[in-house]
């Protein structure tokens, strides 16, 4: 058994504590077992109804060596923080890919990173630390990513896309061949990102008109 402890106990971390028992009912020789959930606020972890235990706050939290970290808070302003004060305190992280996805045996993944269900992974993607792809993402032949990412589901990033770190992909946005997108981006949902984008910017329609036909 892989001792864990899940950073957060919000919605992201409810997703998380279900994948680990997807992964577990698989014919596995190494499961998961979650000793609890570390959060600010006790309040998400009543309201989940988790059976493990709530073991306190994250910033009072002591690093434990006897076991890893799984971080359960999609929210990138926090994340990133969170996981490198632990990373300096000497936690050590672990990832998980749920076992519906698809991941190239070409393919390289980084820290921490957490995989959902029915994703796909292409051939030679490189993918950063402790990014998130959610689920039914895919991810085309030779992608590199960063860190610290989160794609949402349903996003389709095209062969050979470059992305940066700390970017917010979306519900159902894209990316044409080649995109090369820099750092701290969000780019909103249904978005098509078919040219480069720097570094801080927020890509989203700005609908100008609104048709509605009624049937006769």
């Amino acid at each position: 058994m892989k001792k864990v402890i899940i950073i957060g106990a919000g919605g992201h971390a409810a997703e998380i504590r279900d994948y680990i028992r997807h992964y577990n009912d698989q014919d596995r020789s190494e499961k998961f077992e979650v000793l609890g959930f570390l959060d600010d606020d006790p309040q998400p972890h009543e309201h989940y109804g988790y059976a493990e235990p709530f073991l306190g706050s994250i910033k009072d939290h002591c690093i434990r060596n006897d076991c890893h970290y799984m971080m359960g808070i999609a929210n990138l302003k926090y994340r990133k923080a969170i996981i490198e004060d632990f990373l300096t305190k000497g936690a050590r992280f672990t990832g998980l890919i749920h076992p519906t996805a698809l991941i190239s045996p070409s393919a390289t993944i980084g820290e921490g990173v957490v995989i959902s269900h029915n994703a796909s992974v292409g051939p030679k993607v490189e993918i950063g630390n402790f990014n998130i792809l959610n689920s039914r993402c895919t991810v085309g032949h030779d992608t590199r990513m960063g860190d610290y990412n989160f794609i949402s589901p349903k996003v389709a990033l095209s062969g050979n896309t470059q992305i940066g770190d700390n970017n917010m992909f979306g519900t159902n946005s894209s990316t044409i061949p080649g995109a090369k997108i820099g750092n701290n981006n969000v780019i909103g949902a249904g978005m098509i990102v078919y040219k480069n984008i720097g570094d801080d910017e927020t890509v989203f329609f700005r609908f100008k008109e609104k048709i509605v036909i009624k049937k006769q």
